[in-house]
């Protein structure tokens, strides 16, 4: 089934044209992954996927119904994006950061309750970051701060969960952290889309990749199927080499 489909959606900015005809459909419970050179509009992509900007043409629909059908309320019990980073200017404990995904299930003055931070605590459980509990989050490392925005997100329960370049910052250590969290959350059900200048990221974690060129997806399947050199060569310009190690590719541009 699925959940999240996008068909034939152009977006643009006064002339330029970012998005056209771009169709992409998302598999419950599976990791998709999105390729593309800077400026292939991505980030556009995610946003449009959240409600955040409207397509100039085409239909976006979440389990089958139009995403403009729906509330910002029931949005954002539905999708959650996870930034690249945020410039938050309050010092916010982890945990009181992590609340600020149950937004969209108190009443408009509501304060969180317990069941509320019940639920920000299990999320930063399962993305293993409980002892940062009461950590001001200006204390925190990058790869901290990328676990954290996981668990604001999950404490939407959303359905479907949209990541902008997660590990594009990390150091090995914390991206093969958030690598596991996502697996473990596609295991348990969820939908992930990530957005990746790596195509080794796209290789070990996703079931899926979509690779973004000319604004529109020109190939979309199994990871063996999409990364290949030519169609990496067709998207980012370069020459691809491929080389297998222990099973996985290992990738290699040249000039």
């Amino acid at each position: 089934m699925k959940i999240l489909e996008l068909t034939s959606v152009a977006y643009g900015r006064g002339s330029r044209t970012i998005l056209s005809d771009l169709s992409l459909g998302l598999r419950s419970g599976t990791i998709t992954a999105l390729l593309g050179p800077n400026g292939a509009g991505k980030t556009t992509l995610l946003d449009i996927c959240v409600g955040w900007k409207i397509p100039s043409h085409g239909t976006v629909t979440l389990a089958g119904n139009p995403l403009t059908s729906l509330s910002p309320r029931e949005r954002g019990m539905s999708v959650s994006l996870v930034p690249q980073r945020e410039n938050v200017r309050f010092d916010y404990t982890c945990l009181e950061y992590v609340l600020l995904g149950r937004f969209p299930y108190l009443s408009p003055l509501g304060s969180p309750g317990e069941e509320d931070i019940a639920m920000a605590e299990d999320a930063l459980e399962i993305a293993g970051i409980p002892d940062l509990r009461d950590r001001p989050i200006t204390e925190v490392s990058g790869g901290e701060y990328q676990l954290m925005l996981i668990a604001r997100s999950l404490a939407q329960q959303p359905k479907v969960m949209l990541l902008d370049e997660p590990t594009s910052q990390l150091d090995p250590a914390h991206r093969i952290a958030v690598l596991t969290v996502l697996k473990k959350l596609s295991g348990s059900g969820m939908t992930v889309l990530l957005s990746s200048h790596s195509p080794e990221t796209a290789a070990i974690v996703a079931d899926e990749v979509a690779l973004l060129g000319s604004g529109k997806i020109v190939h979309h399947g199994p990871p063996g199927e999409v990364l290949t050199a030519g169609n990496l060569e067709s998207v980012y310009g370069v020459r691809f080499d491929i080389s297998w190690t222990d099973g996985q590719p290992q990738f290699s541009w040249n000039l």
